[in-house]
């Protein structure tokens, strides 16, 4: 089907709020009532094929249908273990539509986490596409559930054989007949779970309601992307991440655009090759991926391409990566921040706004306030704790009572993350709270040290973390190089390879000084060949604090 991509639009300011959505309100049947005169235009292609809309209403109703037929009640939880193909939007979908509430989890972790995410939710059945059919498997083997059902999305030819009982999707869509209203649902009624990543713990159930994904939409993606029916989008965030739900299921779904899906890992390679073959109009990444991606010998040309915006979560957004690319494809990149508890952006960098380095200002419609550890607002230019208000943000965590009082504080989320605000309205990222560094008694922020040395030309990624040394607080920098300054220096860089003496430590250390503060250099530098990251492309800085160790 020929596609016709979106000229370049500049995103409009809502002149006045969104109107909420109704007290009754299922989202997945906001969703196909909005669609329903654009039956026959596509709204997703993943390697294996193409979804029209009335495809996805007729597949998501029957399935709606068959959790009935299968005992599943409303409120009671599905978990969907499952790659991103045209199958997840469907169950996603399908479950909203039936007052069911799915649970997407991340695809890359291993039979113990899938335990306690069974048990903690108590799945009443759970969705696995056919290549992880092996690992659910055996988590559901461990868990506490002798009855949760198994689902294979899209079995795979080379599945590891299973014992267990299941179901197929396709069988159980196609031989229901689709449900002929949607579950009366309220707007403020649980739709679905988003686990967050467990980097500090084990990971929290975040519950949302049905009204969340309509605020997302309705506050950034129509007022700051612009977004519209003539885009094709696509995500290297998955699915399973808040970023990339709302990028690739409620932000096109409510427009009537067309989504790419990508089932693989978002490598340089594999983005560029959907790039140039479905050329879409916006790309949402993020930094470590655009850093991958500008350092490649693959980087499409910009006439092979068509983006008119792309955007970036996750963490923050290098300058000259931004700026570079820019330069390269004619699209800014709009750096933004969310969490798992906001669901999606709530501050960002604009079309015809973009002040690199930074991350933007709040997106209409949400409140942002730095604070101090007792809670009082900082002034300008100091570092102070994030706190959002907003109409997308979470209940709370599932089951979680403590852990939920000390983030959802009223009106108001405490995110976690460090900020301060510059002349003009613009916020800057100082990093997690609890990655912040104190040396000679005054708060070092490692982003701001990590945004220096990525700007040195042999650099491709930085990590800085803090090691105590005899009760002092050392700043210790663990540096990617780019493939040919590797080549040019003979660093055969691994983790247990120090080079803190190296001619080239020495020119990193001396370059920061003369960007920040001396005081903020690093003392310590590493090359390693990579650094440990989340499936999100998050740094892992708490693995490099328990895994690396100075000489």
């Amino acid at each position: 089907m020929d596609i016709q991509a979106a000229p370049p639009l500049a995103a409009l300011e809502r002149t006045t709020p969104a109107p909420p959505p109704p007290e009754q309100f299922n989202f997945a049947a906001h969703l196909f009532a909005l669609n329903a005169e654009r039956s026959a235009w596509p709204a997703y292609i993943d390697d294996d094929g193409t979804l029209s809309y009335g495809e996805l209403e007729l597949r998501a109703r029957r399935f709606s249908a068959a959790l009935r037929a299968l005992g599943l009640r409303a409120e009671e939880r599905i978990l969907l273990v499952m790659l991103d193909t045209i199958e997840l939007p469907v169950a996603f979908l399908g479950a909203l539509h039936a007052g069911v509430v799915p649970v997407i989890v991340n695809t890359l972790l291993g039979v113990p986490d899938y335990v306690y995410m069974l048990n903690h939710s108590r799945a009443r059945l759970v969705i696995a596409s056919g290549a992880l059919q092996g690992v659910v498997s055996a988590a559901l083997d461990q868990a506490e559930r002798s009855d949760c059902l198994l689902v294979i999305s899209r079995p795979a030819d080379d599945a590891a054989s299973s014992a267990r009982e299941h179901h197929i999707l396709g069988d159980l869509i196609d031989h229901a007949p689709p449900a002929s209203r949607a579950a009366q649902t309220g707007s403020d009624d649980i739709a679905f779970w988003l686990y967050s990543s467990g980097s500090t713990g084990k990971p929290k159930g975040t519950v949302h309601t049905h009204a969340n994904l309509y605020w997302t939409v309705e506050t950034y993606a129509k007022p700051i992307l612009g977004i519209r029916e003539s885009d094709i989008v696509f995500s290297a965030a998955k699915l399973f991440f808040a970023y990339g739900l709302g990028n690739g299921l409620s932000f096109p779904l409510s427009v009537g655009a067309t989504t790419i899906l990508m089932a693989e890992r978002p490598t340089a390679d594999a983005v560029f090759a959907r790039l140039v073959r479905h050329r879409p109009t916006i790309f949402y990444g993020v930094p470590t991926l655009y850093a991958s991606m500008m350092a490649s010998p693959s980087l499409p040309a910009r006439a092979d391409v068509a983006l008119r915006i792309c955007t970036s979560a996750g963490e923050a957004l290098p300058r000259e990566i931004g700026e570079r690319f820019s330069r390269h494809f004619g699209s800014d990149i709009l750096d933004g921040i969310g969490s798992t508890e906001m669901l999606h952006i709530f501050l960002s960098n604009r079309p015809g706004e973009v002040e690199y380095g930074t991350t933007g200002r709040p997106v209409p419609g949400y409140e942002i306030e730095l604070r101090d550890e007792a809670g009082h607002l900082v002034p300008e230019g100091e570092i102070g704790d994030l706190y959002i208000r907003g109409p997308s943000a979470a209940v709370m965590y599932w089951n979680n009572r403590e852990k939920s009082r000390a983030t959802f504080l009223g009106d108001w989320v405490r995110s976690g993350d460090k900020y301060r605000r510059i002349p003009g309205g613009w916020y800057v990222y100082a990093g997690r709270s609890d990655d912040m560094l104190k040396v000679s008694g005054q708060y070092v922020s490692p982003i701001e040290v990590e945004m220096a040395l990525v700007q040195h030309d042999a650099v491709l990624e930085a990590a800085v973390i803090g090691i105590e040394q005899d009760g002092l607080m050392r700043t210790c920098a663990f540096v990617v190089l780019k493939a040919e300054a590797r080549a040019a220096h003979s660093l055969q860089a691994s983790p247990s390879t120090h080079a803190a003496h190296t001619e080239l430590a020495q020119q990193l250390k001396a370059f920061v000084k003369t960007r920040l503060a001396p005081r903020k250099y690093p003392r310590d530098i590493l090359f390693v060949d990579d650094l440990p990251k989340t499936a999100t492309g998050k740094i892992q800085r708490f693995r490099l604090r328990e895994e690396f160790r100075t000489p």
